[in-house]
């Protein structure tokens, strides 16, 4: 809150109240309104950690960029990174499995998993996001299949079960005191849900009137169970902007309560990210671009970056529509295709470019826990664990050792540098204005903290007694 001196001048004893001064008096008080009320408004960084319980029921551990183990990984990334949300799944009845019938571990988020690490989320002092995909598997732009217990049903009584089955669910969190505080009512969700389909576009084969009722059942029952929690329609074509605009406007006049435009973005299946980056191509969309026209279209909604990635290793061999590599080089790491650099510039650039606008008010990274199959007691990997193949997305490496899985980093850390200048996840705590305290070289000083400080006006870092300019030179 603002506090303004009775010594000012605007309530000294002399100050005549004309009708010329009320007015810009009042023009004064409105733009300060304006001005606080923009600074209240809150931001969110974190990721989707829903495998996370299967790692750790493996013995997978975690090491930061000091090399010591994480003992809790919410509560790490909270404190040393700045994270304030987090993002799960549930499924109606989970199936252990893909959507052609491969085993698949991590398809195991049923209500009792969601509550237990729901209540964790909430008990580190974090935002809980609660995504539905209402089915008992993935649901994605390619996948709307309805759960088992639902097919067959008249679009009338699948939008019964959608929100009966929504209220169900959430009212257990809220007598489990897990209370999410944002809610996605379905999963990239701009092609269908529970079987009805509908295109960005309006199409013979659509069926609006369908998918509208299904969106409106659950929405209505958010507001009514957890009428704080800001509600998100997720979709999956974040650089198309014509897309964007048709879809959302649909849901808009058709009814559809929501607070927060919900978007995945991969690049190498949604291409780049600013218009510097597509300057030479022929495909001029992009991200920031993108946004922009969401800010112009529907000025009353919020966006946030639900699902975000970019691999450390190994490119994607399937369904790659745009090969980045040529901005998110990784030559630092040896391999000029992809690497750690690589993934760590990603989330700097998306960072970076984010930030500034304001109609975006949350990254979530996609999947940052992951580590591999999972360990076994003996630390080998056992094959199919949690998960049955790598996605190499994640920041730690997937290689464990008998200590653990160790932080990507982009390189030793010395001189000036800190942890957010060569980790991601650090680096992501910038978004919502977190600085996290500086670390050395831990092979060189064993991980002993560096204290940064502002000394006439100039930055100065002290490590071990010694003082260092930011660009690491000794004072």
């Amino acid at each position: 809150m603002l506090h303004i001196s009775k010594k000012s001048s605007i309530f000294a004893p002399k100050y005549v109240q004309t009708p010329k001064n009320m007015k810009k008096l009042s023009l004064f008080i409105i733009a300060l309104a304006c001005v606080c009320a923009h600074a209240q408004e809150t931001r969110y960084i974190g990721g989707d950690i829903s495998a996370l319980p299967l790692y750790e029921q493996h013995n997978s551990a975690y090491k930061d960029a000091y090399g010591k183990n994480i003992s809790d990984l919410i509560t790490w990334f909270v404190q040393d990174c700045g994270w304030n949300t987090f993002r799960v799944r549930i499924f109606v009845n989970p199936t252990r499995a893909d959507q052609d019938g491969t085993a698949n571990p991590s398809v195991c988020q049923d209500l009792a998993y969601v509550t237990a690490l729901g209540q964790r989320i909430k008990a580190a002092g974090a935002n809980f996001m609660l995504d539905f995909h209402y089915s008992d598997t993935w649901v994605d732009a390619t996948h709307i299949q309805a759960p088992a217990a639902w097919k067959g049903k008249s679009e009338e009584a699948m939008a019964d079960s959608v929100g009966a089955y929504t209220r169900r669910v959430l009212t257990a969190l809220n007598e489990a005191n897990a209370t999410p505080d944002m809610v996605q009512v379905g999963n990239e969700i701009m092609y269908g849900l529970c079987g009805i389909k509908v295109k960005p576009y309006e199409d013979a084969s659509s069926n609006w009137t369908g998918y509208l009722g299904l969106l409106k059942a659950g929405c209505n029952a958010v507001r009514e169970v957890c009428p704080e929690a800001r509600i998100i329609i997720h979709t999956d074509r974040p650089t198309n902007s014509g897309y964007n605009a048709y879809y959302y406007n649909k849901l808009i006049n058709g009814g559809v309560d929501f607070d927060v435009i919900g978007l995945s973005y991969y690049p190498f299946w949604h291409g780049y990210l600013t218009d510097a980056q597509v300057a030479n191509k022929t495909d001029k969309n992009n991200l920031v671009k993108a946004i922009n026209r969401l800010a112009t279209d529907f000025p009353e909604k919020k966006v946030h970056i639900v699902e975000c990635a970019y691999n450390f290793q190994y490119w994607p061999s399937k369904g790659v529509n745009y090969d980045t590599r040529d901005v998110w080089t990784c030559a630092a790491d040896g391999n000029t295709s992809i690497g750690i650099s690589g993934q760590y510039n990603f989330v700097k650039d998306l960072v970076d470019a984010l930030k500034p606008l304001e109609n975006v008010e949350g990254i979530s990274y996609w999947f940052p826990e992951e580590a591999g199959n999972g360990d076994d007691t003996n630390w080998n990997t056992s094959k199919g664990t949690v998960i049955v193949s790598w996605q190499n997305r994640g920041f730690w490496n997937e290689n464990a050792t008998q200590s653990g899985h160790a932080i990507n980093r982009t390189g030793q850390i010395t001189g000036g540098k800190t942890a957010a200048d060569v980790c991601a996840p650090y680096y992501m705590g910038k978004f919502v204005g977190f600085e996290p305290q500086g670390i050395t070289n831990p092979s060189a000083n064993e991980g002993v903290r560096t204290v940064k400080m502002f000394r006439n006006g100039q930055l100065v870092i002290e490590r071990n007694g010694i003082l260092y300019s930011s660009d690491g030179k000794k004072l």
